[in-house]
């Protein structure tokens, strides 16, 4: 049964057309996601396809009997309401009845309320209220009469989310529905979506999450849309063989067109001699070969100050506002290259603590001593406070004209922001006129162009698009410095951090070892049938210590307890090495057999029989080694 059509869209913006002639449809049963660059188009086609945007051409049909519920990316309010009186002002059958029957009630008609109670039981919305509270908790959002106007941004976007869920439409289109969730708000999101019957289009660059709720997969490529049915990962396959098989063609078209050109130069003052139809082909063949871009590659391979031997040193450290305490004597000593991911639930901490790390935000007690050649990086959730007015290069270029590469070359800001994908007519467009995707990539530039070596990232993955995530997770893998990551994207998370911060309420921070998905693993683990003790790490408490600052120290996943051990990221380094380095010592080896099979004076033979001694042992030392760590990959 097809919900939705759209037939032929077409929306520009000024001189610049995101789509022409898109075709799309969505049928009962669907689980669609949108995919693609920042400023490619999805949010614009998400609106036009709501209802809230008309399109410039093109015809969008929706089935008369179907409801929709839409989520935008900055949800609107009556900022008088309360918390519970926004979820109620969505519709559905239901809400009309419960809005009924709370009228009925405080007007004492006896007549009314009889028939509003019978709606309310003929649509089993007697249980409605505990619904809302039930999802609205589960998002984040505890007091339901709170004024909508006492709400951050992130809040307000939790209880839009919850008005569109408690709709239960058939349609529901979701823009970015994971950002601003703490991660156990996404599992429950990601629960709620798998299980339901509905059909569901939205906007997303959580991979985990696309990965498990849906079943289709739409691509936002230079104004076309790409349709593959499967989930994420069969998308990234099939994706790479339609681009494989686009260069092919493309290479095809290009040696097509050099004949042409050369065709369409001969006898130039003769040319309305030529056939037309082959003169159309030749001009649609130039439009095809000249309007085919690559994507371009994020290069972030910017320059680190230098980092001492003394980083940051935590001792004791405690926070409270009003009667709810944050951190209690939190202690911890960071070295290099120390990665960790902070996880907790919204409102528990955590921008707090990198806010006293950073030193934004005084502690109530306790000491923060950063060493000397600290550089901070500090990306947060707020965007930064840029002039709508100003363009993109000078945005840039107060900050720096030139810029120096790890390898010790120097760019200029043109130049670095080609590499982070603006290209020359973007980069003289107006800060206003950028995508929300497009000012976060901004702002992870203005970061990282100023060489830290200590990245603290809050939320670094809101409005990223896949491509910008996948090289910042690279950078972040061959990045030398600490790095302390606060983020809703599980993938991003797992990949990165070797040990996390699991800050648990009361003030008491965890130190677990692993990334995100070993301690949730370990923590909904159930209890042994045999009766005895779960022997698996549990993590140390960094708090109510006494002592001087230490590192806090991994337990010990020997074969006594029957864990895997994980490697961290200084050990999987070391395992990569060692094999380039047994390779070396092995050609080595060869070439002074070869010598010695060649003769030679009496002392250098010795000599080249002693190094191969030499080599054998090294390499006899390095392979125990390798076949240690193998072990544990």
């Amino acid at each position: 049964m097809n919900y939705l059509s759209a037939e032929n869209l077409t929306k520009s913006y000024g001189d610049r057309t995101l789509f022409r002639n898109l075709t799309f449809g969505l049928s009962r049963g669907d689980k669609v996601a949108i995919v693609g660059a920042n400023g490619s188009g999805k949010t614009t086609l998400l609106s036009i396809l709501a209802g809230v945007m008309p399109p410039d051409a093109g015809l969008v049909s929706v089935r008369k009997d179907i409801s929709i519920g839409y989520l935008d990316q900055q949800p609107e309010f009556n900022d008088a309401l309360t918390v519970m009186e926004a979820v109620l002002a969505g519709e559905s059958a239901q809400l009309d009845a419960v809005r009924a029957y709370e009228i009925a009630l405080a007007s004492e008609n006896h007549v009314g309320l009889e028939r509003a109670m019978a709606d309310m039981e003929k649509l089993e919305a007697w249980d409605y209220e505990a619904q809302i509270r039930q999802i609205l908790g589960e998002l984040g959002i505890q007091d339901i009469e709170q004024q909508v106007s006492s709400l951050s941004g992130g809040q307000r976007k939790r209880v839009a989310l919850a008005r569109v869920l408690i709709q239960n439409p058939d349609l529901l289109i979701l823009d970015e529905p994971t950002n601003h969730l703490d991660l156990e708000a996404i599992e429950y999101l990601e629960n709620f979506l798998t299980t339901n019957n509905g059909t569901l289009l939205m906007v997303s660059h959580d991979r985990y999450f696309l990965d498990r709720v849906c079943n289709q997969i739409a691509e936002m490529d230079n104004g076309q849309l790409y349709t593959y049915k499967g989930n994420y990962a069969y998308f990234l396959e099939k994706k790479e063989e339609r681009e494989q098989a686009a260069a092919s063609e493309l290479a095809k078209d290009r040696n097509t067109f050099r004949r042409e050109l050369e065709w369409m130069r001969r006898q130039p003052k003769a040319r309305s001699t030529k056939a037309q139809y082959r003169i159309d082909a030749f001009e649609d063949l130039k439009e095809k070969t000249s309007g085919k871009k690559s994507d371009g590659d994020l290069d972030l391979n910017l320059r680190m100050a230098r980092l001492g031997s003394k980083i940051l040193e935590v001792e004791n450290l405690s926070k409270r506002f009003g009667d709810k305490v944050l951190l209690d004597h939190f202690t911890y000593t960071f070295k290099r290259p120390d990665r960790v991911g902070l996880i907790g639930k919204n409102g528990m901490g955590k921008t707090t603590l990198m806010n006293m790390l950073t030193g934004e935000l005084r502690p109530d007690s306790g000491k923060i001593t950063t060493g000397g050649t600290v550089k901070f990086g500090y990306y947060t959730q707020t965007e930064l406070d840029l002039p709508e007015n100003q363009r993109v290069i000078d945005v840039v270029q107060d900050v720096a004209e030139v810029m120096k590469l790890a390898n010790g070359d120097t760019i200029t800001a043109t130049q670095l922001l080609s590499r982070f994908l603006f290209d020359r007519p973007k980069q003289y467009d107006f800060v206003s006129k950028l995508s929300g995707g497009e000012k976060r990539r901004l702002q992870l530039l203005l970061v990282l162009v100023q060489n830290p070596n200590f990245l603290i990232l809050d939320e670094p993955t809101n409005d990223l698009d896949i491509m910008t995530l996948n090289v910042l997770e690279d950078f972040l893998l061959n990045f030398a410095g600490c790095v302390l990551i606060v983020t809703h994207d599980r993938y991003f998370m797992d990949r990165l951090v070797e040990h996390v911060f699991v800050m648990e309420g009361e003030g008491k921070v965890r130190d677990y070892p692993g990334n995100y998905t070993d301690y949730r693993e370990w923590r909904d683990a159930k209890p042994r049938t045999d009766g005895r003790a779960d022997n698996r790490p549990s993590g140390t408490v960094l708090q109510n210590q006494t002592t001087a600052p230490r590192i806090a120290t991994e337990p010990v996943n020997g074969n006594a307890t029957g864990v895997k051990k994980k490697l961290s990221f200084r050990e999987i380094r070391e395992y990569e090495t060692l094999e380039a380095e047994i390779e070396t010592l092995e050609q080595r080896k060869s070439e002074i057999t070869t010598l010695l099979n060649g003769g030679g004076h009496h002392e250098q033979l010795t000599a080249w029989a002693r190094e191969i001694e030499t080599i054998d042992q090294a390499v006899a030392q390095k392979s125990d080694r390798w076949l240690e760590l193998a072990e544990h990959m």
